[in-house]
């Protein structure tokens, strides 16, 4: 086993591959008026360069590669293509030590627990591979086994990319902008919780359930008994890939039918459960011998919370019905608005984006997906940061509209998309007006008028015995006072300066024995320590006045 590179040199691999593609425009910032202007492609072959790179990284750089893949407002879109074209196919590790990975994780003999466990893997990534296996009561299954000491690795990268993402806040305009220190944050609980494959079990059974209702989808059921932190076995999907289904298969049966059943599914997902698998492509989805429409690896699954998922839904309504501002309003309403924001240019420029979608709703190159992670990628440009579901909904769609296209190309997913989000819509409105719903709010509107006229009350006798008081807080821990002291520290320092160089000049005058370069040794002392001090008041003023802190403002929620 190759010994793992000490912290310092992977920061240094880490700096040395972001140096390398700082020319190219990745992670230098979003300029979409440069962009239109110049119209000029990339450099001949750096976004695929771009993506071998992140390979020869390891098994952390490719997940990030995917991850980096929902993030227009970090990469740009030629790279964006790239990533989503990056392969996680690597050379299987060898039979015994996956043996040696089941029997320490389940603590049993691998040929106590399957009758059959295929050595050849039906596929091997980054951090895991699958075989083909059948239980003792002759059950096919998959076996998802996990790499040995990968997870070691994946920390060991994630601490090094995390130091170099907190300097890249500091001292970078566009780190300040989307803040890469909260994206390795979330990245880090994303990745180590799709290590647990007991997350990754929990997702198969729980979208199981929710797709029930769609009886055309199939989701692989976990076996408990054999699904540990370090192995998944589930249900095996036999079937031919959606990207290889015969023109024979297809005159036989509908396949539109599929994708638009997959895309309500989905959407379903998204707004009504609150949940967001932002990897629905082609080759995650198998069409089954009995022609069902089977999904699997749902290792990386995103949890949006009620409120911002109502805005999102919001959002993606006035989009597809083509309400730019209503679109640019909510955008606003979800992000954090930084100091320089550019309201007047993200409202004006949105309501074009939206105007061209709905004029060519038809075209594939101005999708529902694609419409969403523009918006996101003009919103980093005007000073927007936007919250990480804006993009990953936008990839979601966007991968299943590729799914949509090759399924059955004559497909209208702008029709499948509005009639669903029309039918959430008042499925939300029945529940907002249910009995259990209007007894809730009743009880808050009782509450109040019980309340009331007591709190009123105490108002006006602390007015009228004149001891109403407003207390403000934080005060002492805000900019204002931070600056106060800087300048108190600063003319008390200048106050220092100033009398040591007069003492220094006044002990000129004075014989003594002690000499320094010919000149009294004290006075001399006095005047370095002066010039020190002078010195690092102006390196200070230098270096830390240029410009306030920039003050960020959440867009009301």
């Amino acid at each position: 086993m190759n010994a793992q590179p000490s912290p310092l040199s992977r920061s240094a691999q880490i700096l040395q591959f972001l140096l390398k593609y700082r020319t190219a425009g990745v992670f230098t910032g979003l300029d979409l008026d440069a962009a239109a202007a110049a119209g000029e492609p990339a450099a001949a072959g750096k976004p695929e360069e771009f993506t071998a790179d992140l390979e020869a990284l390891g098994p952390t750089f490719v997940k990030i590669g995917q991850a980096l893949s929902t993030r227009p407002d970090m990469v740009p879109p030629e790279y964006i293509d790239a990533l989503e074209r990056m392969q996680d196919d690597v050379a299987p590790i060898d039979f015994d030590q996956v043996r040696e990975v089941v029997e320490q994780a389940l603590g049993v003999r691998i040929t106590k627990a399957f009758l059959e466990f295929d050595e050849t893997p039906l596929g091997s990534a980054s951090l895991a591979q699958v075989h083909r296996a059948v239980l003792r009561d002759g059950r096919h299954v998959a076996v998802k086994v996990q790499r040995p000491d990968i997870e070691n690795t994946i920390r060991a990268d994630l601490d090094a990319l995390a130091t170099v993402a907190g300097q890249a806040d500091r001292v970078t305009d566009l780190g300040r902008r989307v803040h890469f220190a909260d994206w390795v944050h979330e990245f880090r609980k994303t990745l180590l919780g799709e290590l647990d494959y007991r997350s990754e079990a929990e997702n198969l059974e729980r979208f199981g359930e929710h797709f029930a209702a769609y009886p055309q989808l199939f989701v692989p059921a976990p076996v408990w008994d054999l699904t540990c932190s370090r192995v998944l076995t589930m249900d095996l999907v036999e079937g031919t890939k959606v990207t290889r289904v015969s023109g024979l298969r297809r005159t036989e049966q509908k396949m539109g039918e599929l994708a638009a059943t997959l895309m309500r599914a989905y959407l379903d997902q998204t707004f009504v459960h609150g949940e967001i698998h932002a990897d629905p492509h082609p080759g995650n989805l198998l069409v089954t011998n009995d022609g069902r429409l089977a999904l699997f690896d749902l290792g990386m699954v995103a949890h949006v919370p009620p409120k911002q998922r109502e805005r999102l839904l919001k959002l993606l309504f006035a989009a597809v019905d083509g309400r730019g501002e209503e679109v640019a309003y909510e955008a606003i309403a979800l992000g954090t608005r930084l100091e320089d924001f550019e309201q007047e240019r993200f409202l004006r420029e949105i309501g074009q984006m939206v105007a061209r979608y709905a004029a060519h709703s038809g075209s594939q190159s101005l999708s529902e997906g694609r419409l969403m992670l523009d918006i996101v990628r003009l919103a980093t440009a005007c000073n927007l940061r936007t919250p990480p579901e804006m993009s990953l909904l936008g990839k979601t769609l966007l991968n299943l509209e590729r799914v949509s296209r090759v399924l059955d190309p004559e497909l209208d997913v702008k029709c499948v998309v509005e009639e669903h989000l029309n039918q959430v819509m008042r499925q939300r409105m029945r529940k907002a007006f249910s009995p259990a719903n209007m007894a809730s709010e009743l009880m808050e509107v009782q509450s109040l008028l019980r309340e009331a006229p007591r709190k009123v009350s105490d108002i006006l006798s602390l007015l009228s015995e004149n001891r109403l008081q407003v207390r403000m807080t934080g005060l002492e821990e805000s900019h204002l006072m931070e600056n106060l002291q800087k300048i108190a520290n600063r003319i008390s320092t200048g106050v220092i300066v100033a009398a040591l160089i007069m003492a220094s000049a006044l002990l000129m005058r004075v014989e003594t024995g002690a000499r320094l370069f010919g000149y009294p040794a004290l006075a001399i002392v006095l005047f370095l320590i002066a010039s020190g001090l002078g010195l690092a008041i102006v390196i200070s003023a230098l270096l830390s006045d240029r410009k306030a802190k920039p003050r960020e403002e959440p867009g009301p929620r």
